[in-house]
C-alpha cells in the first residue's frame, strides 16, 4: 500500500513539474539578471561556512579509525609496488597526510598539491632526484665508484634524463622507496594531459611510490583503462569525457603499468577547507583579507628562509609604493646579506614556487629588467605581514 502511495506522489510531482514548464514556456519571460543577485562579500560567507556545525561526529571519528587500521596494509601494497588511489566523499588531506607521517616515517616524503592553480612539475622532480642522490650517499648502499656520476645540476637537466635518473639507481634494500603523496591528482594545477603523464612516467620509477586522492565528481569515468584502435577513436573518446566534464584520462597502459593503481574507497565526509580557499567561491565576491588569507596558509607550508625572501619583497612593496617592483638582482643581494640564500640558484627555487603559488608575478621594468612584484593592495600586504610575525 505504501508503495503505491510513494508510486502515486512520485507521478503526480513528474506530472506537475511538466505542467508548470509547458506554462511557464507559453508566458512571459521575467525580466530578471544575474548581475541584479547582490552576492555577499567572500570573506563572509567563508566564516558563515566554517561555523557549521559539523555532525555524526562520533562515526565520523570511527570510520577514520576504521581507515587507519588499514595503514599497514597500505604500506604493504607500496612494497609490493603498487600506488595507492583514495577516492570517495570528502577531502581526503588529512588522512593520506597522516598515514604518510606515521606509516611512513622512515621514508622520504614529498606532497604535490593538486589543488593549486598551477604546479611546476619539473621542479617536483627535480627535488625527487636530489632526495634519491643524497639517499644514495647517505646510506653508502653501493660504493662511491658506481654511483651514476652527475655531469650537470639536476635543475639544468631534461625531464627524460630525470625520470631516468630515478629509475636508474641500484639499492639493495628492496622495500626503500620515496613516497609521493598527490592531494587532489585530478586538481587544476595536475588536470592537463602533459603533466598526467609525466606523473604516470614518475609512478612506474623503480624507487618511486605514489599516494594520490582523486575528487573531482566525474572522475570514476576515466578510471577504466579503455584500449582504442586508431587515432578518430582517440579523439572521439577524449570529446565524450570532455562532454561530461571528466576530470582525467588515463589510458590502459596508464592505469595498470605505469600508476598501478590500487583503488580505495574511504569518503571521510569531511569539509575541503583548505582545497576550497583556492577556487572562488560562486556567488561571492573577493576581498583582500582573503587574499591574505590564502597567501598565509601557503607561505607556513614553505621553508622559514623562503618566508623571509618573501617577506623582503613584501617590505620593499610596501616602502617603495610609486615603483614597478623589486629587480631580482636586489632582492639577491639583500638575500645573501642575510644570508638567506647561498646562491642564485637557490634564489630561482624560491622564486619558482612563489609563481607556482601566485604569491608573486613578473614584470618587465621600464629599463628593461625584470621586476617582481606581490598582487595583493597595500591593505592585505601589511595584513599578511602583520600574521606572518
Amino acid at each position: 500500500m505504501d508503495f503505491h502511495a510513494a508510486e502515486e506522489e512520485e507521478f503526480g510531482f513528474s506530472r506537475n513539474y511538466f505542467l508548470a514548464k509547458e506554462m511557464g514556456s507559453s508566458g512571459k519571460k521575467s525580466a530578471c539578471k544575474l548581475s541584479d543577485i547582490n552576492v555577499v562579500d567572500e570573506q563572509e560567507l567563508r566564516e558563515a561556512s566554517a561555523n557549521l556545525e559539523p555532525k555524526h561526529q562520533n562515526d565520523v571519528a570511527d570510520l577514520i579509525n576504521s581507515y587507519k587500521s588499514l595503514y599497514p596494509k597500505w604500506v604493504f601494497d607500496l612494497r609490493c609496488g603498487f600506488g595507492l588511489l583514495m577516492y570517495g566523499f570528502g577531502s581526503k588531506k588529512s588522512l593520506i597526510e597522516d598515514f604518510a607521517s606515521t606509516a611512513l616515517a622512515e621514508h622520504s616524503v614529498v606532497v604535490i598539491n593538486g589543488y593549486l592553480q598551477s604546479i611546476n612539475i619539473k621542479q617536483v622532480i627535480i627535488a625527487l632526484a636530489e632526495i634519491l642522490w643524497e639517499q644514495l650517499k647517505l646510506k653508502r648502499k653501493v660504493s662511491s665508484q658506481s654511483l651514476p656520476k652527475v655531469q650537470q645540476p639536476f635543475s639544468s637537466r631534461s625531464m627524460d634524463d630525470l625520470l631516468a635518473f630515478l629509475d636508474g639507481p641500484e639499492m639493495d634494500e628492496k622495500d626503500s622507496f620515496i613516497c609521493v603523496v598527490v592531494n587532489n591528482i585530478d586538481g587544476p594545477g595536475l588536470r592537463d594531459t602533459e603533466t598526467q603523464q609525466y606523473l604516470a612516467r614518475l609512478a612506474s620509477c623503480s624507487y618511486i611510490r605514489v599516494v594520490a586522492s582523486i575528487d573531482h565528481v566525474n572522475a570514476p569515468l576515466c578510471k577504466l583503462g579503455i584500449e582504442v584502435d586508431s587515432i578518430l577513436e582517440f579523439q572521439l573518446l577524449i570529446s565524450v569525457f570532455f562532454l561530461a566534464g571528466c576530470a582525467l584520462v588515463w589510458d590502459k597502459k596508464m592505469v595498470h603499468a605505469q600508476f598501478n593503481w590500487y583503488w580505495y574507497h574511504v569518503p571521510t565526509f569531511a569539509p575541503y577547507k583548505v582545497e576550497g580557499l583556492f577556487l572562488p567561491l560562486i556567488l561571492a565576491h573577493g576581498s583582500s583579507k582573503q587574499s591574505a588569507k590564502t597567501a598565509l596558509i601557503v607561505l607556513q607550508s614553505l621553508t622559514p628562509n623562503a618566508q623571509s625572501v618573501f617577506r623582503i619583497l613584501a617590505e620593499y612593496q610596501l616602502s617603495h609604493p610609486d615603483d614597478e617592483g623589486m629587480a631580482i638582482d636586489d632582492l639577491y643581494s639583500i638575500s645573501r646579506e642575510r644570508f638567506l640564500v647561498s646562491s642564485q640558484v637557490t634564489l630561482n627555487a624560491h622564486l619558482t614556487e612563489f609563481k607556482d603559488h601566485e604569491l608573486v608575478k613578473t614584470k618587465r621594468h621600464s629599463d628593461g629588467q625584470d621586476c617582481l612584484y606581490i598582487p595583493l593592495t597595500k591593505e592585505g600586504l601589511e595584513k599578511l605581514l602583520s600574521e606572518m610575525s
